[in-house]
């Protein structure tokens, strides 16, 4: 019983320490950040908003389309401002990924 406990510690300590280099801070037990893709010189106004959106369950099937191009289809925009990301998963069971474009 003592070898498996010990094991199970290991490979706990293992995984958590080996950690993975993503662009965007990420949360072990939940994650719901804003991030900027991207955005254009000097001030910037908008007169339109188009979102899409991609899900991922057990991390093992994910389903969508988060594209800049479908989000500007979506908001009817041919002239892009700037573009926002917006990540929520928890615990690696269920997430959401949407990305946000601004513009005319």
């Amino acid at each position: 019983m003592k070898k498996i406990s010990l094991t199970v510690l290991v490979l706990f300590v293992a995984v958590m320490l080996s950690g993975c280099a993503t662009p965007y801070p990420m949360g072990m037990i939940y994650t719901e950040i804003k991030a900027p893709v991207g955005a254009g010189d000097g001030p910037v106004s908008y007169s339109k908003v188009g979102t899409s959106k991609a899900t991922s369950v057990l991390g093992l099937v994910a389903t969508g389309d988060c594209s800049i191009k479908t989000a500007a289809a979506n908001g009817g925009i041919k002239n892009i401002k700037y573009v926002d990301y917006d990540a929520k998963n928890i615990l690696g069971i269920f997430g959401e990924y949407t990305t946000t474009v601004y513009g005319d």
